[in-house]
Parts: structure tokens; sequence; C-alpha cells
């Protein structure tokens, strides 16, 4: 990747520049599906988690789970979700727009003083569209657009992950190199000046 592609990777359709890590331990928590779905989900946390080089953590000391990741099959279903409307602030709003929009995911990001990743609410309609995904493939996807705060329009054209032979489904290497470059203790944990994809283009080209 050129630093010009690491550089729309984060740079929002209004056109700003924003690039955010975590900076404390992920402690997800996964609400509306079977136990076998969510041992793939956890699972998928903890691959991302040892690429980047970030922790987990059993609980969150200040909010318990710091993912909160809801399946549902209609969006007016999170209205009943006990507290939810405490923690997302215009909720029956949020959920209007996305029955508008027809979308199937949604993600909701907090934010630390410093600018780094506080909590992460995704957001998942599972339609047909999102039904016939592997789970496995569901979970890596999902789990990929919360490790960082992507552009709203990173992925729009290409997705994060790539297929191998027999049908494997895995990690884009470029965006791998992108999200073990954030996480490096070097970088800050939010960046807003473009300048910034020049040291992360610096540090992929420092690992190889």
């Amino acid at each position: 990747m050129t630093p010009e592609d690491i550089e729309k990777l984060f740079t929002r359709s209004d056109g700003s520049y924003l690039c955010a890590r975590w900076g404390r331990p992920l402690s997800p928590i996964v609400f509306g599906v079977e136990e076998t779905t969510l041992q793939v989900i956890k699972g998928a946390f903890e691959a991302v988690c040892v690429l980047a080089g970030h922790q987990m953590a059993e609980t969150d000391p200040e909010l318990g789970a710091n993912v909160m990741v809801f399946f549902c099959r209609d969006w007016a279903e999170l209205l009943d979700v006990p507290d939810l409307g405490r923690m997302i602030d215009g909720l029956e709003t949020m959920v209007d727009r996305l029955e508008a929009a027809n979308a199937n995911q949604y993600r909701v990001f907090r934010f630390e003083a410093d600018g780094g990743i506080k909590a992460c609410f995704v957001f998942l309609r599972m339609d047909a569209e999102l039904a016939k995904l592997p789970a496995e493939t569901l979970a890596l996807g999902q789990v990929v657009q919360s490790i960082l705060l992507w552009s709203d329009t990173a992925f729009a054209d290409r997705s994060a992950l790539a297929q191998v032979g027999g049908g494997q489904v895995i990690l884009r290497p470029d965006i791998a190199d992108v999200i073990r470059a954030a996480y490096d203790p070097v970088l800050p944990v939010a960046a807003t000046e473009p300048a910034h994809a020049l040291r992360l283009a610096a540090r992929i080209a420092a690992g190889r």
C-alpha cells in the first residue's frame, strides 16, 4: 500500500482524516446468537487482537463490556433491549434511519479523552445477505471493522477480506499490515492529520 492508499482508509466522506485505535483491552459481549456462533466471534476477536499486539480482558473495570455485538432480525428489536437507550443517544432516531436505509449493519464508537476508542457497539440485522455468510467470515469482517476507526467509505469498494484457495476467507494482508502498524506503541492512539498515513506506511515498510 502507498501512503495515499492508507490515507484513503481513514479519510471520511466529509474529507476529514481520523484514525483511532483501542487504548484499553477489549472485553466483548455478544447478544442474540447461539453458543457455537458466540465462540466463533470471540475467536475472531482473539485472532485480530493477536495480530494487532493488543490485549483482551474478561471484563472492563469501568464498563463491564466495552464491545457489544447485537444480532437482530429487525431493527425495531433494539428498542426492546433493556438499558440500550441509555447507552446509545438517540436510539429511536438511529433505528428509524437504519430502517429507512434498509441497512444490515451499523457501528457506534465511544472515545477516550485522548481520542482512543473506549467502546464499540456493533449492530447486525440478519437479512438474506448476511445470513448467507459463514459465521467465521461474518465475525472476522466485523472484528476488523471494530479494531480501528476506519473511514466510513474505507471498504465501500473492496472488502477487508479476501478469498484464497479452497474458498477460505482471510484478512487481506495489506489491511493486516495497516492494523499492525496502527497499534505500534510509537504512534498515537488517535490522529487527525493526513501525515499520520506516512508514518503508518513507514512502520509497514520497516516491518518487512
